[in-house]
């Protein structure tokens, strides 16, 4: 076995395209106030993998794509498109922190607190700033797509592919809420949860918009559309467990965030069909829950087999990604990112 293959990263054009925007939008700054939400936007985006537009990118350029300069903005569309969904889902789900540091609602919360406001209107104004940041980097991943100097006809097929993420990604994430609240469905249910919050805009579309761009097929884009899907659930399904077992230091993820937040996960929904269940039951959801909960959630999910069997889940997703493009030129490619995603190690 060799090494496990190293993420590749999109690189300085996707950097240069997304400074481009932020010094552009910056003329139209109004108020100190908007200055401090255009700043937290641009240190939201600066300082992530990258993973969408490395994704983006590498499959483009196997396409034999060599618009760099239009890949870069269809890049860095992406990146933004991430950035609101993810500054979103931090006020849906309550988090004030991201990547170990203060998130948009987080800074903006902190920041009322200094000047003397009490923590509970301090923490709308900074779920407000959150909100209107998203907003804005929403509106600017459809616009740089709008303005990315491909011909017509492409630059419609990728705002229809963009509009369809969008709302495959609100689905999700509504179904995601729900499925908390309600406390009920089985593992297919998560499963198909998680395509639609996160593997439609994280995987499908990167590779739809490489395909659109690069002029392939119909056929090879629906190739690269379902394994983009298989890669994109397994990408969640490990995010999950690292939500569950993974070391915060490690993952950047909370240790107690998930079960704090009744997170419905395919773990959750394994487990409820187990003996298990009756005493993980109590610690889902519960605000106060503690690293000591955790622990104990630990073990009981890994006793009941509810760890083993969503590992095997994501394993196996790995494997039919591989086979459902293994007919393809780029087939070596994919398998890289099986293999990054996945975290397995490379034959």
């Amino acid at each position: 076995m060799s090494a496990p293959v190293r993420e590749p990263r999109a690189g300085a054009p996707v950097d240069a395209a997304l400074e481009k925007f932020f010094t552009s939008g910056a003329q139209h700054v109004a108020s100190p106030g908007h200055r401090e939400l255009w700043d937290a936007l641009a240190a939201a985006t600066a300082g992530g993998k990258r993973l969408r537009p490395a994704l983006f990118h590498s499959v483009y350029r196997a396409l034999g794509g060599r618009e760099t300069a239009v890949a870069a903005e269809v890049a860095a569309a992406l990146e933004l498109l991430h950035t609101a969904l993810v500054v979103h889902d931090d006020v849906i789900d309550g988090d004030t922190v991201r990547r170990g540091e203060p998130n948009v609602a987080g800074s903006f919360s902190a920041d009322a607190r200094s000047r003397g406001h009490d923590p509970g209107r301090a923490a709308r104004y900074g779920e407000a700033a959150a909100i209107l940041a998203g907003d804005l980097a929403l509106a600017g991943a459809v616009r740089t797509v709008a303005l990315c100097g491909a011909p017509p006809v492409v630059t419609a097929r990728m705002l229809d592919l963009l509009d369809r993420a969008l709302h495959l990604s609100a689905a999700g994430e509504l179904a995601d809420v729900r499925l908390s609240l309600d406390g009920a469905g089985d593992v297919a249910t998560a499963i198909a949860m998680e395509h639609h919050k996160t593997a439609v805009y994280s995987f499908e579309l990167p590779l739809q918009l490489a395909a659109a761009l690069a002029g392939a097929d119909a056929e090879h884009e629906a190739a690269l559309t379902r394994f983009a899907h298989l890669l994109g659930v397994a990408y969640q399904i490990r995010d999950d467990l690292d939500g569950m077992f993974g070391e915060e230091h490690a993952t950047g993820k909370s240790a107690v965030s998930d079960l704090r937040e009744g997170k419905f996960t395919p773990l959750i929904a394994y487990a409820r069909t187990t003996a298990a269940w009756p005493q993980i039951r109590p610690h889902l959801g519960d605000g106060e829950a503690d690293p000591a909960d955790v622990a104990r959630v630990r073990g009981l999910l890994e006793a009941c087999g509810a760890r083993a069997h969503v590992e095997g889940l994501a394993d196996d997703l790995g494997r039919e990604a591989l086979a459902s493009v293994a007919h393809l030129p780029e087939a070596p490619l994919l398998e890289d990112w099986v293999h990054v995603v996945c975290r397995t190690e490379a034959a």
